[in-house]
């Protein structure tokens, strides 16, 4: 993975850059001493790291407006960041840019249960957004793994799910209004409290946009209502492959759960040993699904669930019958994350989604791959709509393992698009995996995603280097045929 060389301009003009910033949002929220930036040298994935040029930490739209208008006057280039947990190396700083991080844009601005809505500021947490409406009833369903630490901000950048997605919708389809600023400082309005609006979907197009478009500033959000009642099946099977025909046949049976999860050896015994949630330790594979509704609807669910886990070789079955065994069913995947980060020095999350149908295939393709390079590999995905997380194992100290990491991470993503799928799910595209941008769309098709950002950031200052993997000047895009090329990229910084 490439980074484009520091801008020798924008590295000259720093000083002064840093000093028009300061004049606007006080000294203490613009850093540009090395030692005090290091905390925002990487996201989640930390395996590539850089220094920006400086940090700025606003505290209102008026800030971010007034921050991005010193950038755009400059031509200094601007990488958004949130809580910094994506995966997929969005939030990688330029050494010649400046990285503005949303963490002190905290605040739940108002809560609407009439219009069952709350709107808040982008550096609120996605667990923050429950617990603010839990005591009335309600709840906001995307619920990523990370949703303790992750900001709403970077869940509408990411489009992010969680293991309610199934049935509930990704970020994108829990949204209903958006205050963005441009790249040069304009401040718009997408969408509100209403349902729906009969104009072009542009909230739409920004979620998901990976910051390449606007920085978001305020996210009105869609509230639940807390179902009446919620119950998680656990069953164990003998193999992976038994579990996704069980997954397949749910669905089939036309009942759609809450969510539904699955889990393969290494990260059953991983999670059982850091959280103790029962979890059979016999088992090749473990699903977890969860039915949510009406009472008599949710145990007449349960129980043809567990008739088909049974069909198909499911052993052990257990079922929650209080919320405290509910939650801690839902406990060891939640925490298998850093499970997997007790038994390997170093692990490298995939993201990639396929058809349920092809689950099977898939999972021993990756046995087949592991093999091939020589690394382990521990999954846990919703399942229930194709989203895999492997998760590959190595030591960074080891020469050549981050290298056979990527390699390995690579070959599971070309299989995801061969299989009918797509690269992403929910971490983004990023800086990991834009260079296979073109295993899954053409010139054209890419052409056009970029002709979208030049309409927006004409300068390609915002969050340059990322998702696109080649550079084709705004100027040049009203023409098909487009001259540009690969980017003259040096080595990208790991570490």
């Amino acid at each position: 993975m490439l980074m484009p060389p520091p801008d020798s301009a924008a590295l000259k003009a720093a000083p002064q850059f840093v000093a028009a910033l300061r004049d606007v949002l006080g000294v203490d929220n613009v850093m540009s001493d090395p030692r005090a930036m290091r905390p925002y040298e990487s996201d989640g994935l930390t395996a590539y790291r850089q220094i920006p040029l400086a940090v700025a930490l606003p505290r209102s739209t008026a800030e971010v407006s007034a921050a991005l208008k010193i950038a755009h006057r400059f031509g200094i280039k601007v990488v958004p960041r949130g809580a910094g947990t994506s995966l997929s190396g969005g939030a990688l700083p330029l050494a010649d840019g400046l990285l503005l991080g949303l963490g002190k844009l905290n605040r739940i601005l108002d809560i609407d249960l009439s219009n069952r809505c709350a709107v808040v500021q982008p550096g609120v947490t996605n667990l923050a957004i429950s617990h603010a409406v839990a005591g009335d009833g309600f709840y906001y369903a995307p619920d990523p793994s990370s949703q303790i630490a992750c900001s709403i901000g970077g869940n509408v950048a990411e489009n992010s799910g969680g293991v309610h997605c199934l049935k509930y919708g990704l970020t994108t389809n829990n949204l209903l209004g958006l205050e963005i600023v441009l790249m040069d400082g304009e401040i718009i309005r997408l969408g509100g409290k209403h349902l729906d609006s009969g104009l072009y979907d542009l909230m739409g197009l920004f979620t998901g946009s990976e910051g390449l478009l606007g920085v978001i500033t305020e996210v009105t959000v869609r509230l639940l209502r807390r179902p009446e009642k919620a119950r998680a099946l656990l069953a164990g099977f003998a193999t992976s492959e038994s579990a996704g025909a069980a997954v397949a046949a749910v669905i089939g049976a036309g009942i759609i759960p809450a969510g539904m999860e699955m889990m393969d050896r290494p990260a059953i015994h991983a999670a059982e040993d850091f959280v103790h949630a029962g979890y059979p330790l016999d088992a090749e594979a473990l699903l977890i699904v969860e039915l949510d509704g009406p009472q008599v609807e949710v145990d007449d669910l349960i129980a043809r669930v567990s008739a088909i886990a049974v069909a198909h070789g499911g052993k052990g079955l257990r079922i929650s019958e209080s919320e405290a065994e509910r939650l801690l069913i839902w406990a060891g995947r939640k925490a298998a994350f850093p499970a997997i980060g007790r038994i390997s020095p170093d692990y490298y999350c995939m993201d990639g989604t396929i058809p349920r149908s092809r689950l099977p295939e898939v999972l021993a393709r990756m046995t087949q791959l592991s093999a091939l390079h020589n690394l382990r590999v521990a999954n846990v995905f919703h399942a229930g709509d194709g989203n895999l997380h492997p998760l590959i194992l190595y030591d960074a100290n080891k020469p050549g393992e981050l290298e056979a990491a990527e390699a390995f991470g690579s070959d599971i993503l070309r299989l995801c698009v061969e299989v009918g799928g797509v690269l992403t799910g929910e971490h983004g595209v990023g800086v990991e995996k834009r260079d296979l941008m073109p295993t899954m769309f053409n010139e054209v098709d890419l052409q056009q995603q970029m002709r979208v950002k030049c309409a927006f950031d004409d300068g390609n200052l915002l969050n340059p280097g990322k998702v696109f993997p080649t550079l084709q000047r705004c100027a040049e895009m009203g023409a098909m045929h487009v001259r540009g090329g690969q980017l003259p990229h040096p080595e990208l910084p790991r570490f």
